[in-house]
């Protein structure tokens, strides 16, 4: 368990360990999630990000018929280019 304290400013200096956990870099964002028993959890705001994009694509590439580098290619030159 690590702890921090709160300043003055309302700011904490987040643990090493914590840092190194949610793999933080210095100008990244925390997010704060409170779930239904009032807990909250922080976590990599750009990470978080990231997951949520991905899970909301799932399956798109298979109903679009895109299943290797070069079906990618060809429909980057169909956006692009209308071919």
């Amino acid at each position: 368990m690590n702890l921090a304290k709160v300043s003055s400013n309302g700011q904490i200096t987040v643990p090493l360990e914590v840092r190194r956990a949610l793999d933080l870099k210095p100008g990244d964002k925390i997010l704060f999630i409170q779930n239904e028993m009032g807990q909250i959890t922080i976590a990599n705001a750009s990470a978080q990000a990231t997951y949520k994009a991905q899970s909301a694509f799932v399956g798109v590439a298979e109903k679009m018929g895109v299943e290797n580098e070069d079906d990618v290619q060809a429909l980057v030159n169909e956006v692009r280019y209308g071919k």
